[in-house]
């Protein structure tokens, strides 16, 4: 069949032959006419833009101004939760959001703690835990529950031991100090040491205000009676509810020597020792090139700081003590017999 009988068809070929031409439009053969967009039109297009874009204001006197506003309703807050690697986590916790318990990453490298591997280092001997569980147990039927004397009183009195470092001086030297302050109150103790001549006593002071520091914030020593305030304290009297301050009392310390105390809660020293350290060497030039090996001795003291209460404690066990005591009663007059003029030798 030739394209010569079919004039359309020949016509459309050779459209689609034609080579494609933007501007010219390949079925109307019409020229396009591209319009060149400028830049104070673009500029003119952005400002309107943004203007449509902006929120609409009210007129003040309009009703829809005088209307109120719906208030946004606040975002619950959200429950926080463990991080990843805490030692706490459940390890059968599923993360939040799935119902599936899967593994977390952790900071072991996403390796699940093993309860059974913990407990090695946890309980490395779990038969001596054991034994001595038991042991307690059967303390404290043997006991009926009571407790020692020892164990009473280190559950209502406090004390605290603080070592010094090594001081540069010798056990000679520095033993007088500990003998001066041993069984003074806290504070006289370092005032005693402030107003020594002995070099070492400023070292001790350091270490009696350091020991008092610690007591305090460890121990909870000397803080008085909690919701008392200073008239009630010097008067001895406490709030509603309370247990009232005690009077002032006279006690004795381990020298004989008697203290007023107003306030069971404060501190002193109870015992003070010292302790050999290590020697420090130098050298000591001498005539003729000759040299002596010097050797310097280091000595730390140690204070046993208490609570007055314990004290008042001592004081009314030996009145007691001395309650308790028979008193001697004379034997009542009988005829000596069984006895001989002369010895047996």
């Amino acid at each position: 069949m030739s394209l010569s009988k079919h004039p359309q068809r020949l016509a459309a070929t050779a459209v689609a032959l034609r080579p494609f031409n933007p501007r010219i439009c390949p079925t109307c053969r019409l020229s396009l006419q591209i319009r060149h967009v400028s830049l104070f039109d673009r500029i003119f297009r952005r400002k309107k833009e943004k203007k449509e874009n902006l929120p609409q204001i009210l007129d003040p006197s309009s009703p829809e101004y005088l209307r109120p506003k719906p208030q946004a309703q606040p975002e619950a807050p959200k429950r926080g939760d463990l991080a990843a690697g805490s030692i706490l986590e459940d390890e059968d916790k599923p993360p939040p959001g799935t119902t599936e318990p899967t593994s977390r990453p952790t900071s072991t490298g996403g390796v699940n703690r093993d309860p059974r591997v913990m407990a090695a280092e946890l309980d490395p001997l779990p038969l001596s835990r054991m034994r001595w569980e038991r042991k307690m147990v059967i303390r404290g039927i043997k006991k009926r529950g009571r407790l020692s004397k020892t164990e009473r009183i280190m559950q209502t009195e406090r004390q605290s031991l603080s070592k010094s470092p090594f001081i540069g001086t010798s056990l000679k030297k520095l033993f007088p100090l500990a003998n001066q302050i041993a069984g003074k109150p806290i504070t006289e103790a370092i005032v005693q040491m402030r107003f020594s001549k002995k070099k070492a006593a400023q070292d001790v002071k350091k270490h009696l205000e350091y020991a008092l520091n610690e007591a305090i914030v460890k121990r909870g020593m000397g803080l008085g009676r909690v919701g008392a305030t200073e008239d009630e304290a010097k008067d001895g009297e406490g709030t509603k509810g309370q247990r009232p301050q005690e009077k002032m009392r006279i006690v004795k310390d381990k020298k004989g020597t008697k203290r007023v105390v107003n306030d069971p809660t404060d501190i002193y020293v109870d015992q003070a020792w010292v302790g050999r350290g290590s020697y420090t060497s130098s050298l000591d030039y001498r005539a003729k090139g000759t040299s002596y090996r010097l050797k310097h001795p280091t000595t730390s003291i140690s204070v046993l700081l208490k609570e007055e209460k314990t004290r008042m404690r001592l004081e009314e066990e030996r009145e007691q003590k001395k309650k308790n005591r028979k008193v001697w009663v004379q034997l009542p007059d009988r005829p000596i017999t069984a006895q001989r003029q002369y010895p047996l030798w």
